[in-house]
């Protein structure tokens, strides 16, 4: 079968790229998949270029996110033909993941497709719209269902999708994105204003600012994150699911004790299954969106290569779908 695959060598260098191997025999409480389609994500790029933070097994098959058919199944959870999905936990770091045409994996990283959406959809959405779901739960589960929102790293798949998202469930939103020439695409895509990057981030000595957002869905961390935090109103909620910008978060206390502003970080990787599921039945259900056309760029496996060197340059928007 194909599989897209990292090789390490003794000087420390990868080497990535298509290859025929074996298809992988299943063991107890383990099903083989059929893959029909899979996504791009930033840490399949990482992985893609051995990045040790992300994956330290070598050779590996990269893909974090997985959709097909049931081939083969040693679970009572599961049955042969049924459509199911994978996204998380070790898949596509140190586990081989979802870029080949047959993939094996415990039926505890397994959920079946909701049936009113199709495979192709679901993995437009993956692991990057999982994540966007979760945070978008957050908002609401803490009482933040209508107002002004800022979401940053706007043209990223988690920030594209969390405004359309957004937009279907009649929220305003604010975009913050580095890149010019897509403000266009971002306003398409529902937000109500597009904030340059540029003019965002930009270090504030003060504690606080002036408050303009009942909510942030935040993408990137660092700076922009700490004075995203500054001009929350009151009670105002806000995610974290990343850190492209930087891993540090240089803030005060202020926003906190003073207007009450809750911080909530989102993991989609290591999150019990049951909140994954939920959060697929959203996705399929009062979350689901009509532009996924907009926001996706179909690639084959043979074509990943350079679609990773578009998301290493910072210059992709919107996901990357691969059909396998």
């Amino acid at each position: 079968m194909k599989a897209f695959i990292v090789e390490k060598f003794e000087d420390k260098k990868f080497k990535s790229g298509l290859k025929e191997i074996e298809v992988p025999q299943i063991g107890e409480n383990e099903v083989l998949i059929k893959a029909t389609y899979s996504s791009l994500n930033y840490k399949d790029a990482l992985s893609s270029v051995g990045n040790p933070g992300v994956t330290r097994n070598f050779p590996h098959v990269t893909g974090i996110d997985v959709a097909g058919v049931v081939e083969k199944s040693n679970s009572d959870k599961f049955s042969i033909g049924e459509k199911v999905l994978v996204t998380g936990y070790d898949f596509g770091m140190n586990t081989d993941g979802g870029h080949q045409e047959f993939v094996k994996v415990p039926d505890s990283w397994v959920v079946k497709i909701p049936k009113t959406i199709t495979d192709r959809e679901i993995m437009t959405y993956g692991t990057a719209g999982l994540t966007a779901a979760l945070s978008v739960n957050e908002l609401l589960n803490n009482g933040i269902t209508k107002g002004n929102i800022l979401v940053t790293g706007a043209t990223g798949g988690v920030g594209s999708i969390a405004i359309s998202i957004l937009h279907k469930l009649g929220f305003n939103t604010t975009a913050i994105s580095g890149k010019e020439d897509k403000i266009p695409f971002l306003k398409d895509l529902g937000a109500s204003e597009v904030i340059l990057r540029s003019e965002f981030d930009v270090e504030n000595k003060r504690p606080m600012g002036s408050e303009k957002f009942d909510g942030v869905i935040d993408t990137v961390g660092g700076n922009i994150l700490a004075e995203a935090l500054k001009i929350v109103r009151y009670d105002g909620v806000v995610t974290c699911c990343g850190l492209t910008s930087s891993f540090e978060l240089n803030t005060n206390v202020f926003p906190f004790i003073l207007r009450g502003v809750r911080l909530i970080g989102i993991d989609s990787v290591e999150c019990k299954i049951e909140k994954k599921i939920a959060a697929w039945e959203k996705i399929a259900s009062d979350f689901k969106i009509e532009n996924l056309a907009q926001l996706t760029n179909e690639i084959s496996l043979d074509e990943i290569k350079n679609a990773y060197d578009t998301l290493l340059a910072g210059k992709a928007s919107g996901r990357f779908l691969v059909k396998i």
